[in-house]
């Protein structure tokens, strides 16, 4: 594996491991502000990060590249509310977005077609994480301040399964 491509994998994963780290955080402000279905819609949010994160440490051990662990810088700890929660969350899935756009174009760019396939699923994996994120936003939006329809999105919200994701398998 080239480098460069060995390189940005590396930053990924450590951005993979801050953001399990940053959704653990907010699940436990909203834990202590009573949103418990929130908070466990980010404790389940945690596990997937750690996942993604497996998912392209698999992929460097099986291109014979190198894992480097890095420090997860502290994720930030305060809220305003539960919008301003997901309104952050959707700003960090942005930022990754555009991360796993850069490493496809450093793949691209080594002529490295099969980390660049691989890198397809995360891209996917984005869309939907988004997607995830302004279906919350829109979620509390909806409610109005109205103190019973936020309740019962929380409950919504709490009922969320964790599912390992389907990474492709890396033998």
């Amino acid at each position: 594996m080239e480098q460069s491509v060995n390189k940005v994998f590396n930053e990924q994963i450590t951005m993979e491991f801050y953001s399990a780290k940053l959704y653990l955080q907010m699940s436990e402000w909203l834990l202590e502000h009573g949103w418990i279905g929130a908070s466990h819609w980010f404790d389940n949010q945690y596990q997937e990060e750690v996942a993604h994160a497996f998912g392209l440490i698999r992929w460097l051990r099986s291109q014979d590249g190198q894992v480097r662990y890095e420090a997860i810088k502290a994720p930030k700890s305060d809220f305003a509310s539960l919008l301003d929660v997901f309104k952050e969350a959707l700003a960090h899935e942005k930022e990754i977005t555009a991360s796993i756009k850069n490493m496809v174009k450093v793949a691209r760019a080594a002529d490295d077609q099969s980390s660049e396939i691989f890198l397809n699923w995360y891209i996917m994996e984005q869309a939907e994480e988004e997607e995830n994120q302004r279906d919350n936003i829109l979620g509390v939006e909806r409610c109005k301040e109205c103190q019973a329809a936020l309740l019962e999105f929380d409950e919504y919200l709490g009922k969320r399964e964790f599912h390992y994701p389907a990474i492709p398998y890396l033998g």
